[in-house]
């Protein structure tokens, strides 16, 4: 397997999505590519043992991608190896009834992981201004002041959003939250393959709707409000990565290899230091309990 640069995959300037690859050649089989993966997410499950032990930062995960691009294979490959109490993953659909009596941020707020654990968040913050940036008819069920119509729906509105997501981002990064934003870069003909082989396949037919298809006929509409949404909110304590969708196996690897290396610059992370009183007297410890009767 040749030597990735994965810093190519990281936002820090502006970018147009049609000349972003969606798929790239590591130069290796699948099972290689499979092995490595191995490696990487059992050194992932090692360093979250480790996080919460040190217990001053979380760690969050947000996917983004268009339908079928492996969010799910992803979530389960890459955190295999995890303590299942270390990892907590919400999917966000569409909004409760109460969700939507709070505020668009509240919702992803209150599911935040805690210090020492990772959350991954399938779907994120970002559906609302993307879902709701494509369908701006669902901003009304929110009940916002000012919006009454559509067409109440302005550019300062989208400005505004966009400025309360970096503020809620850069607001629990200064608060111990480590930030990972990937963008599932998947192309369209991936995406046609994809949908037919749900259709094919009885045991995948659950996974089809009706609703991929009209969602599909809005491709290009989709692809302007991501491309707009990561050149808005890439940051410093927020970074995007855009990973190449279109090979799963691929696009679990990077992944996983990005988390682990961007991760483990956090040297500071290490298991405390046992009690001086407590180790001075290990060794009587150890013989009191060598002495214990069955």
């Amino acid at each position: 397997m040749k030597l990735i640069d994965l810093s190519q995959f990281k936002v820090t300037s502006r970018i147009e999505l049609s000349k972003v690859k969606t798929r790239i050649d590591l130069d290796a089989s699948e099972d290689e590519i499979k092995d490595k993966m191995k490696e990487v997410r059992k050194d992932l499950g090692d360093w979250q043992d480790t996080l919460y032990a040190f217990g001053k930062y979380a760690v969050l995960i947000c996917l983004q991608g268009m339908d079928t691009a492996g969010k799910d294979s992803l979530i389960r490959e890459v955190f295999k190896d995890f303590n299942s109490r270390g990892v907590v993953v919400h999917s966000f659909k569409v909004p409760s009834e109460k969700e939507l009596k709070h505020d668009f941020l509240w919702r992803h707020y209150i599911a935040l992981p805690e210090r020492g654990k990772f959350g991954v968040f399938n779907r994120t913050h970002y559906e609302n201004v993307l879902v709701t940036r494509v369908h701006p008819e669902y901003l009304l069920n929110e009940n916002l002041p000012g919006i009454d119509n559509v067409e109440d729906v302005d550019e300062n509105f989208w400005k505004q959003r966009f400025e309360n997501i970096r503020e809620f981002e850069d607001h629990i990064a200064d608060n111990g939250m480590i930030i990972f934003k990937f963008f599932l870069h998947l192309s369209k003909e991936e995406q046609r393959q994809r949908l037919l082989r749900r259709l094919d396949k009885p045991s995948k037919n659950w996974k089809f709707s009706p609703g991929d298809l009209k969602e599909r006929k809005l491709w290009g509409e989709y692809q302007k409000s991501y491309q707009e949404a990561i050149n808005k909110t890439s940051t410093s304590k927020a970074p995007w990565y855009i990973i190449p969708a279109d090979d799963k196996d691929t696009a679990r690897h990077l992944v996983a290899t990005i988390l682990f290396e961007e991760l483990t610059k956090y040297k500071e992370v290490k298991e405390p230091e046992l009690d001086p009183a407590i180790k001075k007297n290990i060794a009587e410890y150890r013989e009191q309990l060598k002495q214990e009767k069955n």
